[in-house]
């Protein structure tokens, strides 16, 4: 089969023309998949600077390291779709998200940070 049977075959087949739209929960389970992954790997990284993530509407990625704009206001000025800002402070890693009018915000604890309230005991 060549190039233009394929093409003569997927004009012709049952399959939509367009995408269907996805749900919500689709998309907000992909959002938040991401922020998860996002945080996992921050968590895991050498690395201690700040940084946004911003992915454009055709899924470029994009980073900016220490940027102190509202991610609305990145989003905007960039025209992305989703961004995600990773940032790190007194051993704990978190990630804030934005896509369109869905927000999140992960966070989690250095294991030295877990181990040395453990150790401390119960507070009084």
């Amino acid at each position: 089969m060549n190039c233009r049977s394929i093409n003569d075959a997927l004009s012709h087949s049952e399959f939509p023309k367009s995408p269907r739209p996805r749900s919500d929960k689709q998309l907000v389970s992909g959002f938040l998949q991401d922020a998860e992954g996002i945080l996992e790997t921050a968590q895991a990284a050498a690395s201690h600077s700040d940084f946004t993530i911003l992915i454009s509407p055709e899924g470029t990625i994009h980073m900016l390291a220490d940027s102190d704009w509202p991610l609305a206001s990145l989003a905007q000025h960039h025209g992305a779709r989703a961004l995600y800002r990773v940032s790190r402070n007194s051993g704990r890693v978190s990630v804030e998200g934005r896509s369109g009018n869905q927000t999140c915000r992960l966070e989690t604890e250095s294991c030295q940070s877990v181990a040395r309230r453990l150790l401390a005991g119960p507070r009084a």
